[in-house]
């Protein structure tokens, strides 16, 4: 099981079994998934082979959770998924994936998923992770989402500016400064956040902030709260993106 887990901004979720969507080209992926997740008491109301079909029956059939392969025909996962969030806030998504650190996943978790799974995923392990991300949990443990962000977010931030700067533009520094919603954060907030940045666990942030875990729990769900993140992956992305941690660099308070 990861470590780390938080809930999220929706305290009042209520902790239910999930209705599940499976989105997947492959007929036998959906099917392996739709049988493990039954024999596990959670219902899979539906099933979608590309990404338009995703968003259609997400819209018809509003399941809780929605297992969502990235890379489908017509309209890949990525895009797929925030047409869905834009529809279906409360859904939570989890991308599947062949490969370990695919590309597109910091791209996912930028975008609102709560998390992936690789497709040769244990039966026990998928049942967990659905039940776990419907609850508003992360799935990811920090310090795999802190590697993700890490490998990805110099990349997704050079070619962003890239795209939007002129030719002509002189160099500029490539550390974006924060963005105007931390001030929201009071200085403890703000620290919880950065150390999070970093792939700290609830356990770890309690021993290097000398607080209790619950008093932990406080901060990050009200940092959740204040700053409209779904779950702890949007935390480390949001860490990263708005400079208060660089990949590879040191932190900045």
């Amino acid at each position: 099981m990861p470590d780390g887990r938080e809930p999220g901004p929706d305290p009042g979720r209520k902790t239910v079994t999930p209705r599940v969507l499976v989105a997947d080209d492959e007929e036998l992926i959906r099917t392996g998934f739709r049988l493990i997740l039954a024999s596990r008491g959670i219902e899979v109301v539906g099933e979608a082979a590309d990404g338009v079909e995703a968003v259609s029956e997400a819209e018809r059939l509003r399941p809780d959770v929605l297992l969502m392969d990235i890379r489908m025909p017509r309209l890949d996962g990525l895009e797929a998924a925030k047409r869905v969030l834009r529809l279906l806030p409360r859904c939570r998504i989890l991308m599947l994936t062949t490969f370990d650190l695919d590309r597109y996943v910091y791209a996912a978790l930028a975008a609102g998923a709560s998390g992936f799974l690789l497709k040769d995923v244990t039966a026990a392990h998928l049942a967990s992770a659905v039940r776990l991300v419907n609850t508003g949990d992360a799935l990811l443990a920090p310090s795999i989402t802190r590697r993700l962000v890490e490998r990805y977010a110099t990349t997704h931030q050079a070619e962003a500016e890239a795209a939007h700067r002129p030719a002509t533009a002189p160099a500029v520094d490539p550390t974006p400064p924060p963005h105007r919603d931390l001030a929201a954060l009071t200085p403890r907030e703000r620290e919880v956040l950065v150390l999070m940045g970093r792939g700290l666990s609830n356990t770890e942030l309690a021993d290097t902030l000398t607080l209790s875990e619950a008093t932990v729990k406080t901060h990050v769900a009200r940092i959740f709260a204040k700053l409209a993140l779904r779950d702890r992956a949007q935390a480390v992305v949001l860490a990263y993106e708005t400079g208060l941690v660089t990949p590879g660099g040191p932190t900045t308070r």
